[in-house]
């Protein structure tokens, strides 16, 4: 099946009132996984800015849109967390359907150019752009516990969207990336708020670690993509560190890949089932 568009998975979830699942994925194993969990559902695949910028990293992305491309659901992959142009201008080279461009840590203006600089290489191709708003708390690739940061504000929020063009943006409303310090909390009446003023589709990122309750309020609330990373890398980390005695015992590569992968499924699967209930 061909690449769907990002754009288009977006505004087909948020015509039904519903979320597009976006999880992350590092190897052949942890894409497997999702793709077998989606089982004909659309979704969204993250894909590392580090992967992109690691030597090879052209080949293990190119391998992952031919995997894609031959999965039974329509299927969009994204450059997450890009901070560095020439990583952008990469992810638009290798093919790839949506790029994050992440300026959230910078001051206001710096981030509005930063998604303008971005949008330039990706827009003349038909590729989409997320932007951030409100620093998250953590990090993306390193799961520590953390505390929320402050709130994405609404008004900026909306004047954000409008000077960036953006077509899909992240917010902060007590998310975080990594773990979550305490109990989650999110603040889904503020997220109306910023629902109400932004025009484009909203991203909840650190949706690992949340109740399938938070995550159902926040998509009722306006989210139209939730990512989820941490619970993924933690099932195919526990999953590999039972299997690997006996794998090393013959060498048996191929049983530790399908036990990755049947563990990342199954984290997947559940995902799927709260944001498709």
């Amino acid at each position: 099946m061909p690449l769907a568009p990002f754009k288009d998975l977006l505004a087909a979830a948020r015509r039904a009132g519903s979320a597009v699942a976006a999880f992350s994925v590092y190897d052949a194993e942890s894409l497997v996984g999702v793709l077998r969990a989606a089982a004909g559902r659309p979704l969204i695949v993250l894909i590392s800015s580090q992967v992109v910028a690691e030597p090879g990293g052209d080949l293990v992305v190119a391998g992952m849109l031919a995997m894609a491309e031959r999965a039974p659901s329509p299927v969009a992959l994204q450059l997450d967390h890009a901070r560095d142009l020439d990583v952008i201008a990469a992810g638009c080279e290798l093919g790839l359907g949506a790029v994050m461009a992440d300026g959230s840590g910078l001051p206001y203006d710096e981030n509005v150019a930063f998604v303008l600089a971005a949008r330039a290489l990706a827009a003349p191709r038909g590729i989409a752009v997320e932007a951030e708003l409100g620093h998250l708390a953590g990090e993306e690739e390193v799961a520590l516990a953390v505390d929320p940061g402050p709130l994405t504000d609404p008004a900026a929020a909306e004047r954000f969207a409008r000077e960036t063009g953006a077509d899909c943006l992240a917010v902060a409303i007590g998310n975080v990336h990594g773990i979550y310090r305490g109990a989650p909390h999110l603040d889904l009446e503020h997220l109306r708020a910023i629902a109400a003023r932004v025009a484009v589709p909203l991203s909840l990122h650190g949706g690992s670690g949340l109740a399938a309750s938070a995550v159902a309020g926040a998509v009722a609330g306006g989210m139209t993509k939730v990512n989820f990373n941490t619970e993924l890398r933690q099932a195919y980390l526990a999953r590999t560190a039972d299997e690997l005695p006996g794998a090393r015992d013959g060498a048996r590569l191929l049983a530790l890949h399908r036990a990755q992968a049947d563990a990342v499924a199954a984290v997947a699967a559940e995902r799927f089932a709260v944001l498709s209930a």
